[in-house]
């Protein structure tokens, strides 16, 4: 496939209206917020056959979950050539969801079945099974905790050992509720959202669950790329503490993108 650049074209100025109307959040003439817009510094070649579910870097090494029912899997990736290096596949009764790592394991969601699984990172062997209420959507951790979004302004808060519900973190903008929070990924101390149907990610107080700032990305997906379904959004964020780089990508989407973003000058 012919390489696409973006890295050639101009910062995308905001156009946050629509998206953040999705989100039920403020006009982008009314924000108060911070908003960064992007320059795009890589891009790398992505499975256009993988619906991105859920996306983390560690150890240098890309892994990604992908979902659809009997299609859903978790996957060790070369970030230069896309190339999986190692692939689990899913029981066909489970549309899979976000993933993150916990140890030395690898912690997966699936959406309505209620049902969580915990992989030995290494060797992608099933170690145990959980359980929750509702739906499971994205997945990330740090250290200390895990934390799960649901599709809701909430983010459940998961002890990284029994994986049981600790509390939960309401998420709101300007004192508004964000619902359809997705893929997850802890960055700096702070949790970047996909949401869901919207080309933005919140930048989320873990302690406060207050977005203290909007990513816009409008314009990454580029249509020219013949994305056939409305469900072939921007999903998928990954960052790499190591050397401070922050990669996006979608589902459907044949190409993943590191990014450095810019705030708005107002």
């Amino acid at each position: 496939m012919t390489s696409f650049r973006l890295s050639a074209l101009p910062v995308f100025s905001l156009t946050l209206a629509t998206s953040l109307a999705l989100a039920a959040a403020p006009a982008a003439a009314q924000t108060r917020l911070p908003v960064y817009v992007f320059m795009v510094k890589h891009s790398y070649p992505h499975d256009p056959q993988a619906f991105t579910q859920g996306l983390f870097i560690k150890d240098g090494v890309l892994y990604e979950s992908t979902g659809l029912q009997g299609q859903s899997s978790i996957r060790r990736v070369q970030l230069e050539t896309g190339r999986v290096l190692q692939k689990k596949d899913i029981a066909a009764e489970y549309f899979g969801e976000g993933i993150a790592p916990v140890g030395k394991d690898i912690v997966a969601l699936t959406w309505t079945t209620k049902t969580g699984f915990v992989f030995d990172a290494k060797t992608f062997t099933l170690k145990r099974k959980f359980s929750y209420t509702g739906e499971g959507w994205g997945l990330t951790s740090n250290d200390k905790e895990v934390f799960m979004s649901d599709g809701t302004n909430a983010i459940r808060v998961l002890d990284p050992a029994t994986l049981a519900e600790k509390r939960r973190i309401s998420v709101t903008a300007e004192g508004k509720p964000i619902p359809m929070l997705n893929e997850l990924e802890w960055v700096e101390g702070q949790i970047f959202a996909n949401v869901w149907g919207a080309d933005v990610i919140a930048r989320i107080d873990p302690e406060s669950g207050k977005v203290v700032g909007w990513i816009d990305l409008t314009g990454l997906a580029d249509k020219a790329w013949g994305l056939q379904s409305q469900d072939d959004v921007l999903n998928g964020i990954a960052y790499d503490a190591s050397r401070k780089r922050l990669f996006v990508t979608g589902k459907h989407w044949p190409k993943l993108f590191e990014i450095e973003l810019v705030e708005r000058v107002r």
